[in-house]
């Protein structure tokens, strides 16, 4: 069976992109992966800094991140849009994963035959889309296979009703199509 994670770029409680993230999980559920959502906000870290990992090696919760990313054939992210890119603790977080922690482990290895697909939620008219551009270079950068589809929320605040699920038809659909497209594009990498 298909293993995926979803997490939200976002460590704050009531984070829209943790309520897409999570909608998300539950819809390639339905779908017939095996789904885990996590919170970064239990992987908390420093923000990456070369001198200290060669003093101190990779933080313990790097390492617990970093093998959830390998034990799972992809993972969904839904990440707010901060100044036109995505937020500092997602880049640190994925940095620090990119990082070996063992002796001739392969560079990578937390990304490498990963399939990604993206999200974002935002109040504004765009739903997030300028942060995505960043967040889709940077994996592909790093031998992440995405998927073509992404889906943005806008007017995030109204886009939700108080069990999580999607209101809007339209941004429900592309939401669809975005998990189905990672789920398949997972089975096929995984096969």
């Amino acid at each position: 069976m298909t293993k995926l994670l979803f997490l939200a770029g976002s460590t704050r409680k009531d984070s829209l992109n943790k309520k897409l993230a999570k909608y998300a999980s539950i819809r390639a559920a339905a779908m017939g992966a095996e789904v885990k959502f996590i919170d970064l906000a239990d992987f908390e870290m420093p923000i990456y800094n070369g001198d200290y990992e060669e003093a101190n090696g990779l933080p313990e919760n790097a390492i617990k991140l970093k093998n959830l990313f390998i034990e799972h054939d992809g993972f969904f992210i839904a990440s707010p849009e901060y100044n036109s890119s995505f937020p500092p603790v997602l880049k640190n977080a994925l940095d620090w994963i990119s990082r070996p922690h063992e002796d001739n482990e392969e560079s990578l290895k937390a990304y490498n035959n990963k399939v990604a697909a993206l999200g974002a939620v935002s109040p504004g008219g765009l739903g997030g889309i300028r942060g995505l551009v960043p967040l889709r270079m940077m994996l592909g950068n790093i031998n992440v296979t995405l998927t073509p589809t992404q889906v943005c929320v806008s007017d995030g605040y109204n886009a939700f009703n108080d069990e999580g699920d999607m209101i809007k038809d339209d941004q429900k659909g592309l939401l669809e199509k975005t998990v189905k497209q990672f789920v398949e594009t997972a089975q096929k990498l995984s096969a």
